[in-house]
């Protein structure tokens, strides 16, 4: 799993049509070490069955959003 800022591992995850790993993405800036631990302890508690299985979170003020890989209409790698 990888646990990110930035964008780009989404993208890559959803155009290469794979199912492995899982990235969960952080759209809150500024966060403290601390907030940071705590928010991302409970994400993956909140979403432990959708990352293990595959997954795209993205975590920001307003909420958690889960897209299961692969992203339909993908590109698959051949």
């Amino acid at each position: 799993m990888v646990i990110t800022l930035d964008a780009d591992f989404h993208a890559l995850m959803a155009l290469s049509g794979a199912r492995r790993p899982s990235v969960v993405r952080i759209r809150i800036e500024g966060l403290k070490a601390e907030r940071a631990a705590e928010l991302i302890g409970a994400v993956l508690l909140q979403c432990k069955h959708a990352l293990s299985n595959g997954a795209l979170v993205t975590v920001d003020r307003t909420g958690v959003r889960i897209r299961h890989l692969p992203i339909s209409g993908a590109r698959r790698k051949p």
